[in-house]
């Protein structure tokens, strides 16, 4: 079992950027493919971002060239840059483990990102 914590969210104006952390409870190192999701009111969510454990990288077309992924296995820390924010973008983020792309952890409490126009 892994708890995930995500972090880094706010309110930004529509152009701006966010970081996002996403600390897990043990190491990095033996697990495969992280990812960030989001869920905007209303809406399923959604994956916009992965990342294997030898950095291969995968982004939902909305996010591509915007959003950028990546981890720190020594610190056991997912990010997800943001960029060129719309309000679109507004959701709640979140971060798993996922295997052949199912998420397999209990969801954490997620970070609220808010963009406003």
């Amino acid at each position: 079992q892994v708890q995930l914590v995500e972090s880094g969210g706010g309110l930004v104006q529509a152009g701006g950027s966010l970081r996002l952390s996403c600390a897990a409870s043990r190491s990095l190192f033996s697990i495969n493919t992280m990812a960030w999701y989001r869920q905007a009111p209303g809406n399923k969510r959604e994956r916009v971002a992965s990342i294997t454990a030898g950095g291969s990288t995968d982004y939902a077309d909305s996010v591509k060239g915007r959003f950028t992924i990546s981890r720190d296995n020594a610190e056991n820390t997912v990010y997800l840059q943001m960029n060129s924010l719309t309000p679109e973008d507004t959701a709640v983020y979140y971060c798993n483990v996922i295997s052949i792309g199912i998420p397999i952890f209990p969801w954490g409490q997620g970070t609220q990102v808010t963009v406003s126009s």
